[in-house]
């Protein structure tokens, strides 16, 4: 009898065989008799082919993808591989061609582009379009061989910052939702705002689970104003006040950041409240993430130190001066001069001027520092003074010498004479 005879196998271990692939079929008709058209699934990659990707979305059950909605437009290389976990939506159920069928955008690759309007708009599914040129009251968008309109207040979500213009987005592929079909597919109108508000729905979803007051995160610019920035953190908008984005004094938030930049930010403030939009306030700040320089700040400048500085504030009990960025002390009023008896600071200093000051205390705790312009002037005069002296004491001397000529004031002048 050949090994493989059938008939070599006990009834009970073709029973089991039979029992456990009849078993599989069912499991996986039950799956796919779960899913529905329109439905969104979640399912790992499990085999990728130069045409389609394969994907498990349940027990037994396998759906495919078009294998173009992962290709670089510009190398045609697949960026996707075994393993990934995607999301999609069903668009056959695998009536018509036996197992599920998934796009995550329509547009990629479709033949029949007014079946895949058709499917966009009843499914809800995004579809890609290239947008052409900009018309009145909005944008001429090309989908396969389909032309159609995008209303200018659904291209973009609305910002804080000026307004875009048109021509930034003609040229540029986008997906779009299908909002409206008539005349047989003639009149088409689509929405790229709605697709964006739920992206920004989902990702601010996803921001407040780790929102809390401590965190660091990483945001994009969207909005300079003369008080501060406002940072899109995921969906979530938070807003970096002018006082929180550096040690340094910033007269103007331009002068360090742009829209469009990059930041990483540390939460200072969750609101309790919201305000009439539904959107609570969030503080953030650049400085707590920066080194503070007042916490070595007496290692680098201790007392009776020499620096020089800028005067950055003028008041009647005194002069402010930034020694380094962020770094400001006070040169109290009997301080800045030894000359005269002064009122008020600018009747000896001006803004700006740059001035040699001496450190007299240093309290990091109170962000305290204390400088004089006087014990310069002092070291100076009472050096001038040590000289003198000195100079006396030699012609002195010399006035002691044998055959000394001349008076103690002539000795004197003619010493001078010679410096």
């Amino acid at each position: 009898m050949a090994p493989n005879d059938p008939s070599d196998r006990s009834p009970q271990t073709g029973e089991e065989e039979d029992f456990a692939t009849l078993f599989a079929a069912s499991e996986s008709k039950a799956t796919a008799a779960r899913i529905g058209i329109g439905d969104k699934v979640r399912g790992k990659v499990i085999a990728i082919s130069q045409d389609n990707v394969f994907v498990a979305i349940g027990n037994k059950a396998e759906a495919t993808i078009d294998a173009a909605e992962f290709r670089d437009s510009s190398t045609g290389e697949i960026l996707i591989k075994v393993g990934d976990v995607i999301e999609a939506t069903v668009v056959d159920d695998g009536s018509r061609s036996g197992a599920p069928v998934l796009r995550r955008v329509m547009g990629r690759g479709g033949a029949n582009v007014a079946f895949e309007l058709e499917q966009a708009f009843e499914h809800q599914v995004p579809i890609e379009g290239l947008v052409t040129g900009e018309v009145k009251g909005g944008f001429e968008v090309q989908i396969g061989s389909t032309r159609a309109f995008c209303p200018g207040s659904q291209i973009d979500r609305p910002g804080r910052g000026e307004r875009v213009p048109g021509s930034q987005y003609i040229g540029r592929r986008f997906p779009f939702r299908v909002t409206k079909i008539e005349q047989g597919g003639r009149n088409v109108v689509v929405s790229r705002r709605d697709l964006l508000e739920e992206e920004a729905a989902a990702a601010a979803a996803r921001t407040w689970e780790r929102l809390r007051v401590g965190a660091v995160l990483t945001g994009t610019v969207t909005s300079v104003r003369d008080f501060g920035a406002f940072v899109d953190l995921g969906g979530v908008e938070g807003m970096i006040h002018i006082s929180e984005m550096s040690h340094a004094r910033v007269e103007r938030a331009s002068d360090l950041l742009s829209v469009g930049q990059t930041v990483e930010v540390q939460v200072i403030k969750v609101g309790e409240t919201t305000d009439n939009r539904g959107r609570r306030q969030i503080g953030l700040s650049l400085k707590a993430l920066a080194a503070d320089p007042w916490t070595t700040l007496a290692d680098r400048y201790p007392v009776g130190a020499t620096v020089h500085g800028t005067v950055r504030r003028l008041e009647t009990f005194g002069a402010f001066v930034e020694i380094e960025p962020g770094i400001e002390g006070l040169v109290h009023i009997s301080k800045i001069s030894t000359e005269r008896r002064l009122n008020h600071a600018r009747q000896a200093l001006e803004v700006g001027q740059s001035v040699e000051v001496t450190v007299l205390s240093v309290d990091p705790e109170q962000r305290r520092l204390s400088l004089s312009m006087v014990e310069t002037a002092r070291k100076k005069q009472e050096a001038q003074q040590a000289e003198d002296r000195a100079e006396e004491e030699r012609v002195m001397a010399s006035l002691k010498q044998p055959g000394a000529m001349g008076t103690l004031g002539d000795l004197l002048a003619e010493a001078r004479r010679k410096k």
